[in-house]
Protein backbone atom coordinates (compact mmCIF):
# COMPACT_ATOMS: atom_id res chain seq x y z
CA UNK A 1 0.00 0.00 0.00
CA UNK A 2 1.37 3.43 -0.95
CA UNK A 3 0.53 6.71 0.75
CA UNK A 4 -2.14 7.36 -1.89
CA UNK A 5 -3.91 4.03 -1.38
CA UNK A 6 -7.00 3.87 0.79
CA UNK A 7 -6.55 1.55 3.78
CA UNK A 8 -8.25 -1.82 3.42
CA UNK A 9 -11.31 -1.95 5.71
CA UNK A 10 -10.65 -3.89 8.90
CA UNK A 11 -13.60 -6.18 8.15
CA UNK A 12 -11.87 -7.30 4.95
CA UNK A 13 -8.45 -7.67 6.55
CA UNK A 14 -9.69 -10.07 9.23
CA UNK A 15 -12.06 -11.96 6.92
CA UNK A 16 -11.36 -15.52 5.77
CA UNK A 17 -14.33 -15.51 3.42
CA UNK A 18 -13.77 -17.98 0.59
CA UNK A 19 -10.72 -19.56 2.28
CA UNK A 20 -10.38 -23.28 2.95
CA UNK A 21 -8.52 -24.39 6.06
CA UNK A 22 -7.15 -27.73 7.24
CA UNK A 23 -6.66 -28.01 11.00
CA UNK A 24 -4.87 -31.10 12.30
CA UNK A 25 -5.84 -32.21 15.77
CA UNK A 26 -8.88 -30.03 15.25
CA UNK A 27 -11.39 -32.12 17.16
CA UNK A 28 -10.56 -30.81 20.64
CA UNK A 29 -8.60 -28.20 22.55
CA UNK A 30 -6.72 -25.52 20.65
CA UNK A 31 -7.58 -27.06 17.29
CA UNK A 32 -11.29 -26.96 17.99
CA UNK A 33 -11.07 -23.35 19.18
CA UNK A 34 -9.24 -22.36 16.00
CA UNK A 35 -11.76 -24.21 13.85
CA UNK A 36 -14.58 -22.18 15.35
CA UNK A 37 -12.83 -18.81 14.96
CA UNK A 38 -11.81 -19.55 11.37
CA UNK A 39 -15.34 -20.63 10.52
CA UNK A 40 -16.74 -17.51 12.15
CA UNK A 41 -14.41 -15.46 9.93
CA UNK A 42 -15.84 -17.15 6.85
CA UNK A 43 -13.53 -20.09 6.18
CA UNK A 44 -14.58 -23.60 5.23
CA UNK A 45 -13.07 -25.97 7.80
CA UNK A 46 -11.55 -29.42 7.33
CA UNK A 47 -10.83 -31.14 10.64
CA UNK A 48 -8.19 -33.86 10.48
CA UNK A 49 -7.83 -35.84 13.69
CA UNK A 50 -6.69 -39.29 14.74
CA UNK A 51 -9.96 -39.64 16.67
CA UNK A 52 -12.57 -40.13 13.96
CA UNK A 53 -15.61 -39.84 16.24
CA UNK A 54 -14.47 -36.59 17.83
CA UNK A 55 -13.55 -35.14 14.43
CA UNK A 56 -17.03 -35.90 13.09
CA UNK A 57 -18.63 -34.47 16.23
CA UNK A 58 -16.64 -31.24 15.93
CA UNK A 59 -17.51 -30.83 12.24
CA UNK A 60 -21.19 -31.57 12.95
CA UNK A 61 -21.29 -28.93 15.68
CA UNK A 62 -19.87 -26.35 13.26
CA UNK A 63 -22.45 -27.30 10.63
CA UNK A 64 -25.24 -26.95 13.17
CA UNK A 65 -24.11 -23.36 13.69
CA UNK A 66 -24.36 -22.70 9.97
CA UNK A 67 -20.71 -23.10 9.03
CA UNK A 68 -19.13 -25.23 6.30
CA UNK A 69 -17.12 -28.05 7.82
CA UNK A 70 -15.76 -31.48 6.94
CA UNK A 71 -13.71 -34.06 8.78
CA UNK A 72 -11.54 -37.10 8.28
CA UNK A 73 -9.36 -39.47 10.26
CA UNK A 74 -5.66 -38.74 9.94
CA UNK A 75 -2.56 -40.06 11.66
CA UNK A 76 -0.02 -37.32 10.97
CA UNK A 77 2.85 -39.76 11.65
CA UNK A 78 1.95 -41.82 8.60
CA UNK A 79 2.78 -40.47 5.14
CA UNK A 80 0.01 -42.46 3.47
CA UNK A 81 -2.57 -41.15 5.92
CA UNK A 82 -1.46 -37.55 5.35
CA UNK A 83 -1.59 -37.98 1.57
CA UNK A 84 -5.13 -39.34 1.79
CA UNK A 85 -6.15 -36.49 4.10
CA UNK A 86 -4.92 -33.81 1.68
CA UNK A 87 -6.67 -35.49 -1.26
CA UNK A 88 -9.92 -35.68 0.74
CA UNK A 89 -9.62 -32.04 1.84
CA UNK A 90 -9.07 -30.80 -1.71
CA UNK A 91 -12.01 -32.91 -2.92
CA UNK A 92 -14.42 -31.78 -0.21
CA UNK A 93 -13.46 -28.11 -0.14
CA UNK A 94 -12.26 -27.62 -3.72
CA UNK A 95 -8.90 -26.20 -2.67
CA UNK A 96 -6.69 -25.54 0.36
CA UNK A 97 -5.56 -22.07 1.44
CA UNK A 98 -4.63 -22.50 5.10
CA UNK A 99 -2.95 -25.29 7.05
CA UNK A 100 -2.72 -25.34 10.85
CA UNK A 101 -0.27 -27.96 12.12
CA UNK A 102 -1.83 -28.33 15.54
CA UNK A 103 -1.68 -32.09 16.23
CA UNK A 104 0.73 -32.81 19.04
CA UNK A 105 1.41 -34.85 22.17
CA UNK A 106 3.20 -34.00 25.41
CA UNK A 107 3.83 -37.08 27.57
CA UNK A 108 5.97 -36.44 30.61
CA UNK A 109 8.80 -38.81 31.43
CA UNK A 110 12.37 -38.18 32.54
CA UNK A 111 15.17 -39.28 30.25
CA UNK A 112 16.34 -42.20 32.40
CA UNK A 113 12.88 -43.79 32.24
CA UNK A 114 12.17 -42.95 28.61
CA UNK A 115 12.68 -45.54 25.88
CA UNK A 116 13.94 -44.71 22.41
CA UNK A 117 10.51 -45.70 21.10
CA UNK A 118 8.76 -43.24 23.43
CA UNK A 119 11.15 -40.45 22.45
CA UNK A 120 10.60 -41.22 18.77
CA UNK A 121 6.82 -41.22 19.25
CA UNK A 122 6.86 -37.60 20.42
CA UNK A 123 9.10 -36.52 17.54
CA UNK A 124 6.99 -38.44 15.02
CA UNK A 125 3.80 -36.60 15.97
CA UNK A 126 5.15 -33.15 16.78
CA UNK A 127 7.89 -32.88 14.14
CA UNK A 128 7.36 -35.51 11.44
CA UNK A 129 3.63 -34.78 11.39
CA UNK A 130 4.31 -31.07 10.89
CA UNK A 131 6.75 -31.92 8.09
CA UNK A 132 4.43 -34.33 6.27
CA UNK A 133 1.37 -32.09 6.40
CA UNK A 134 3.40 -29.07 5.31
CA UNK A 135 4.97 -31.02 2.46
CA UNK A 136 1.74 -32.24 0.89
CA UNK A 137 -0.42 -29.20 1.60
CA UNK A 138 2.20 -26.75 0.32
CA UNK A 139 2.48 -28.85 -2.85
CA UNK A 140 -1.26 -28.38 -3.35
CA UNK A 141 -0.94 -24.64 -2.67
CA UNK A 142 1.86 -24.30 -5.23
CA UNK A 143 -0.24 -26.19 -7.77
CA UNK A 144 -3.12 -23.75 -7.17
CA UNK A 145 -0.80 -20.75 -7.83
CA UNK A 146 -2.50 -18.35 -5.43
CA UNK A 147 -0.34 -18.53 -2.34
CA UNK A 148 -1.37 -19.74 1.07
CA UNK A 149 -0.68 -19.76 4.77
CA UNK A 150 0.81 -22.38 7.10
CA UNK A 151 0.60 -21.99 10.88
CA UNK A 152 2.65 -24.30 13.09
CA UNK A 153 1.92 -24.80 16.76
CA UNK A 154 5.12 -24.42 18.67
CA UNK A 155 5.31 -23.69 22.39
CA UNK A 156 7.14 -21.57 24.91
CA UNK A 157 9.25 -24.75 24.96
CA UNK A 158 10.44 -23.71 21.49
CA UNK A 159 12.30 -20.88 23.23
CA UNK A 160 12.97 -22.03 26.79
CA UNK A 161 13.04 -25.38 28.63
CA UNK A 162 9.81 -26.16 30.46
CA UNK A 163 9.99 -28.84 33.15
CA UNK A 164 11.94 -31.96 34.00
CA UNK A 165 10.51 -34.89 32.09
CA UNK A 166 9.73 -32.82 29.00
CA UNK A 167 12.97 -33.46 27.10
CA UNK A 168 11.30 -35.03 24.08
CA UNK A 169 8.53 -32.45 23.92
CA UNK A 170 10.89 -29.48 24.29
CA UNK A 171 13.21 -30.90 21.62
CA UNK A 172 10.31 -31.35 19.22
CA UNK A 173 8.99 -27.83 19.75
CA UNK A 174 12.44 -26.34 19.35
CA UNK A 175 12.54 -28.12 16.01
CA UNK A 176 9.17 -26.66 15.02
CA UNK A 177 10.57 -23.13 15.41
CA UNK A 178 13.52 -23.70 13.08
CA UNK A 179 11.38 -25.72 10.66
CA UNK A 180 9.01 -22.74 10.47
CA UNK A 181 11.79 -20.31 9.64
CA UNK A 182 13.47 -22.47 7.01
CA UNK A 183 10.18 -23.45 5.37
CA UNK A 184 9.25 -19.77 5.16
CA UNK A 185 12.44 -19.20 3.15
CA UNK A 186 11.58 -22.06 0.78
CA UNK A 187 7.94 -21.18 0.21
CA UNK A 188 8.09 -17.39 0.12
CA UNK A 189 8.68 -17.44 -3.65
CA UNK A 190 5.24 -19.06 -3.98
CA UNK A 191 3.55 -16.41 -1.79
CA UNK A 192 3.04 -18.99 0.94
CA UNK A 193 3.55 -17.53 4.40
CA UNK A 194 4.75 -19.78 7.23
CA UNK A 195 4.48 -18.66 10.85
CA UNK A 196 4.13 -20.24 14.28
CA UNK A 197 2.46 -19.67 17.62
CA UNK A 198 4.11 -20.36 20.97
CA UNK A 199 1.36 -20.88 23.54
CA UNK A 200 2.11 -20.79 27.22
CA UNK A 201 -0.03 -22.63 29.76
CA UNK A 202 -3.50 -23.07 28.24
CA UNK A 203 -6.48 -24.62 30.00
CA UNK A 204 -7.28 -27.38 27.54
CA UNK A 205 -8.88 -30.68 28.46
CA UNK A 206 -5.63 -32.52 27.74
CA UNK A 207 -3.63 -30.22 30.00
CA UNK A 208 -6.13 -30.52 32.85
CA UNK A 209 -6.10 -34.31 32.53
CA UNK A 210 -2.32 -34.21 32.90
CA UNK A 211 -2.56 -32.02 36.00
CA UNK A 212 -5.26 -34.22 37.56
CA UNK A 213 -3.30 -37.39 36.91
CA UNK A 214 -1.31 -39.11 39.66
CA UNK A 215 0.02 -37.64 41.82
CA UNK A 216 -2.67 -34.97 41.56
CA UNK A 217 -1.38 -32.87 44.46
CA UNK A 218 1.99 -32.49 42.76
CA UNK A 219 0.28 -31.55 39.49
CA UNK A 220 -1.89 -28.91 41.16
CA UNK A 221 1.13 -27.47 42.97
CA UNK A 222 2.97 -27.17 39.67
CA UNK A 223 -0.05 -25.44 38.13
CA UNK A 224 -0.10 -22.89 40.96
CA UNK A 225 3.65 -22.37 40.60
CA UNK A 226 3.27 -21.85 36.85
CA UNK A 227 0.52 -19.25 37.31
CA UNK A 228 2.52 -17.41 39.96
CA UNK A 229 5.36 -16.95 37.46
CA UNK A 230 3.04 -15.69 34.70
CA UNK A 231 2.90 -11.89 34.55
CA UNK A 232 -0.88 -11.91 34.11
CA UNK A 233 -1.28 -14.37 36.99
CA UNK A 234 -3.50 -16.85 35.18
CA UNK A 235 -3.63 -19.62 32.61
CA UNK A 236 -4.72 -18.89 29.06
CA UNK A 237 -7.93 -19.96 27.34
CA UNK A 238 -7.95 -21.90 24.03
CA UNK A 239 -9.76 -19.02 22.33
CA UNK A 240 -6.85 -16.71 23.13
CA UNK A 241 -4.64 -18.90 20.95
CA UNK A 242 -7.37 -19.09 18.30
CA UNK A 243 -7.38 -15.29 18.06
CA UNK A 244 -3.63 -15.26 17.41
CA UNK A 245 -4.11 -17.95 14.77
CA UNK A 246 -6.83 -15.89 13.09
CA UNK A 247 -4.41 -12.95 12.93
CA UNK A 248 -1.78 -15.13 11.23
CA UNK A 249 -4.29 -16.71 8.84
CA UNK A 250 -5.76 -13.39 7.74
CA UNK A 251 -4.39 -10.45 5.77
CA UNK A 252 -3.78 -8.69 9.08
CA UNK A 253 -0.38 -10.42 8.96
CA UNK A 254 0.17 -10.23 5.19
CA UNK A 255 3.82 -9.11 5.52
CA UNK A 256 4.80 -11.66 8.18
CA UNK A 257 6.56 -14.95 7.52
CA UNK A 258 9.09 -17.06 9.36
CA UNK A 259 8.02 -15.67 12.73
CA UNK A 260 6.73 -17.08 16.00
CA UNK A 261 4.16 -15.21 18.09
CA UNK A 262 4.44 -15.86 21.83
CA UNK A 263 1.07 -16.01 23.63
CA UNK A 264 2.00 -16.91 27.18
CA UNK A 265 0.57 -14.30 29.52
CA UNK A 266 4.08 -13.01 30.17
CA UNK A 267 5.57 -16.30 31.40
CA UNK A 268 8.85 -15.98 29.51
CA UNK A 269 9.51 -12.42 30.64
CA UNK A 270 9.22 -13.21 34.33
Amino acid sequence: MTSTDKPIPISELISLQGKRAIITGGATGLGNAMAYRFAEAGATIFIADIDSDKAKKSATELKQQGYNAYSTTCDVRQEGSVKQMVVAAAKDMGSVDILVNNAGIFPRKELAQMSAEEFGQVLSVNMTGTFLCSKYVSSKMIEQKRGGCIINLGSIASLHPTHKGMTAYDASKGGVLMFTKTLALELGQHSIRVNAIAPGGILTEAMMNTVKGPPSREGLNELKKFMSRTALGRMGEPDEIARAALFLASDMSSYMTGEMIVVDGGYLIS
